[in-house]
């Protein structure tokens, strides 16, 4: 009761919108359902302690059911069946464990299958109702028959006894509206998810387009290269959906993405970063990125406080039957989106490699040796790029093997291994950068030349 006035709490206080309200699972419905499915069992005899008995694979007794959820032919919905297998003696059910009206219902319904193999699953229910309740009585074994009757009633001739295992399906209403109910839901949601992610791809494309006419490079007009940088730089250091670290690697709950895209807008004010930009549309383009932002939290949320309710009300499906549905149905409905867990995920998938990516960041530029800035790139054999002083030290050293793969490609390096349309892509995008590279190239150079009294000093004209 506790979880279902949270679950109706928090829908109605973190302010979703209504068609997302009006598709939430519907938990109150879900436990009406639920208790129709405990009293009909229990109607069966079949009570969560039988039924327990009953699927248990380590039990020793003959009598043995199952609870399968497989889809009903040509069509994906669920149809829960309920089989029980009894040893049957020419037609009739032997097993001790059975009471005699036991015996007599689940023959009367093993013989309309057989018969009727195509009857409606409601007029295989009339049988039982019918009937008494089907129960497992172990302490109850079934009466012999009187041993004076049973010599008279003998026939002279020689009986032939035919003994097997049949399978009986105990057909069952409740449990198919309560999963039919469940399947839908389900699906709606996923519907839900498939249509706000294409919204937010829609808006991550939109967006790759103004920022990158932002963030162009151009000595005649303005751009805010610099600041975009340093903001999607602070972006992919607060990990707002998925964390790299050791301790905490993986997805992110709602909870603590919240908590990291608060950081996250709190360090673009301390660094004035909004306030920074040289034109006036990158503001709005970064409202619009932190508005994107702030639905994919909304979306996440709500998928999982919907995901909560459906393992809620499973786990409360098997405490109130014991027929072990909490891990089966999760495989069965085939969710790619709600219980799969996978908008977040693909969301920021797109956003990584069609917005983030935009604008180039350093640290895909930076020298494997130095760590800094691979100015004056050297590609070498391998295809690992260095810059040209530390190849040049390594080469000093008589070192042949690349220090990433070790494969002999530093001696043979020489000035055909500079990548000049890399040199050009970063003169272009890290001017800032490549600038201060050069002078610490000339500074290394010129105290090597010249000694540690050596004193750069920039070029002048007089």
């Amino acid at each position: 009761m506790k979880f279902a006035h949270d679950f109706k709490e928090t829908l109605r206080r973190e302010g979703f919108p209504r068609d997302w309200v009006e598709l939430a699972v519907p938990y109150g419905q879900l436990k009406k359902v639920l208790k129709r499915v405990a009293h009909e069992l229990s109607g069966l005899g079949l009570d969560p302690e039988t039924l327990r008995q009953l699927l248990d694979p380590a039990a020793d007794s003959p009598l043995a059911a199952k609870y399968r959820l497989n889809a009903a032919v040509n069509s994906k919905l669920l149809r829960p069946k309920l089989t029980v297998t009894v040893h049957m003696c020419n037609g009739t059910a032997v097993d001790a464990s059975l009471t005699p009206s036991s015996r007599a219902l689940l023959q009367r319904i093993a013989r309309l299958q057989y018969l009727n193999p195509d009857e409606s699953p409601d007029q295989l229910q009339e049988v039982i109702t019918a009937s008494q309740s089907l129960r497992i009585n172990d302490s109850s074994p079934s009466e012999p028959l009187d041993a004076a009757a049973a010599t008279t009633a003998a026939p002279q001739e020689q009986v032939v006894t035919t003994e097997q295992f049949e399978r009986i399906e105990v057909p069952l209403v409740c449990d198919s509206e309560f999963f039919s109910l469940l399947q839908n839901d389900v699906k709606k949601l996923d519907a839900l998810q498939a249509k706000e992610e294409k919204a937010m791809v829609a808006e991550i494309i939109a967006l790759r387009q103004d920022v990158s006419h932002l963030t162009k490079p151009s000595r005649l007009s303005k751009s805010d290269l610099a600041r975009w940088r340093a903001i999607f730089e602070l972006y992919l250091d607060a990990q707002v959906f998925f964390s790299t670290n050791e301790q905490d690697h993986g997805s992110r709950s709602s909870q603590t993405a919240s908590r990291q895209f608060q950081w996250f807008k709190e360090e673009i004010t301390k660094r004035n970063l909004a306030k920074s930009f040289k034109i006036a549309e990158s503001r709005e383009a970064l409202i619009r990125f932190l508005r994107l932002n702030d639905v994919l939290l909304k979306n996440l949320h709500f998928q999982e406080i919907n995901q909560v309710a459906i393992y809620k009300i499973l786990k409360k499906f098997d405490k109130r039957t014991c027929l072990g549905v909490s891990k089966s149905f999760p495989v069965e409905v085939h969710s790619d989106k709600l219980l799969a867990g996978s908008v977040a995920k693909d969301v920021c998938a797109q956003m990584s490699t069609d917005l983030v990516s935009v604008v180039p960041q350093i640290s895909d530029y930076l020298c494997p040796i130095c760590f800094a800035i691979a100015y004056r790139p050297v590609r070498l054999a391998c295809q690992h790029v260095f810059c040209i002083r530390c190849i040049v030290k390594i080469q000093r050293r008589n070192e042949k093997n690349c220090p990433l793969c070790r494969a002999d490609t530093v001696m043979r390096a020489s000035a055909d291994n500079l990548d000049i349309q890399l040199e050009r892509y970063m003169r272009k995008y890290f001017p800032k950068e490549s600038k201060e590279k050069q002078r610490a190239n000339e500074i290394e150079r010129g105290i090597e030349d010249y000694g540690p009294e050596y004193v750069h000093s920039e070029c002048s004209i007089m």
